[in-house]
Formats: structure tokens, sequence, C-alpha cells
């Protein structure tokens, strides 16, 4: 099997993941999953795809991945592993989209208005 690389995304994280045969290991960014990753919720949702199509310990993954913070980039390499699930085997993908892994979160960060405090809130008003 070749290397299959696939594309993440979640809120500003961007994830790319490279996926070939082996044994289980991930490696985040040059590091280890565990060392990348400390809490335990992080590294569930990443191995969520893994799991449900019983792949786990099957394929060896390279995740380079920048931008936002631990959840959205948790939530961009479950997409990337999702989606490269579905390259290697077609009859991994009604599973995957019944569970909501292939579909590209939208929600963004509402960006800050002018004469705002943030995005919707108001500076406090005074009446005297």
């Amino acid at each position: 099997m070749e290397v299959i690389s696939k594309i993440g995304r979640r809120k500003t994280s961007v994830a790319r993941l490279y996926l070939k045969d082996g044994n289980g290991e991930i490696s985040i960014n040059g590091r280890t999953l565990e060392s990348y990753f400390p809490s335990e919720i992080h590294k569930i949702i990443i191995n969520q795809p893994m799991k449900l199509v019983n792949a786990d310990g099957k394929f060896d993954i390279k995740v380079n991945v920048r931008g936002g913070g631990f959840k959205g980039q948790a939530e961009a390499i479950r997409l990337a592993v999702s989606r490269a699930l579905c390259e290697v085997d077609e009859e991994y993908k009604p599973l995957l989209k019944k569970e909501g892994f292939l579909t590209r979160d939208p929600r963004m960060v509402e960006r800050k208005k002018y004469g705002r405090r943030k995005a919707r809130r108001r500076f406090q008003f005074s009446k005297r």
C-alpha cells in the first residue's frame, strides 16, 4: 500500500495526514500522541474512527498540524483520519458518515465588530 495523504480542518486548525500500513504508531509534529496530547479526551477523539472500523494497530499515521488549540487540532486530525480510511476501503464510508466523522464542522469564531467589546457584546450602558 502506498502512502495516503489527506487534509482535515476544524476552526483555525489544519491537519495534513499521511497514512500507511504499519503497526499503529501515531506521530504528530514529530512527537508521539501521548506527548503531544496529554489529555485523554483528545486521544479518544483522534482514535474514534479507527476504533469504529476495527482498524486499531493496522496503520501508521504521521500528522503535521498547525493553528488553533488542542480541541480544534484533535478534531481536524479525526476528520483527516476518517477521510484516509475511506480511501483505504469504501465500505468504511457509511459507518463513518453515520457517526458524523466525514462532516467538516463549519463553525468558526465570529469576528469582533468596531464599537463593541466582542463580536456581539456591547459595552456596559450607564444611564448616569
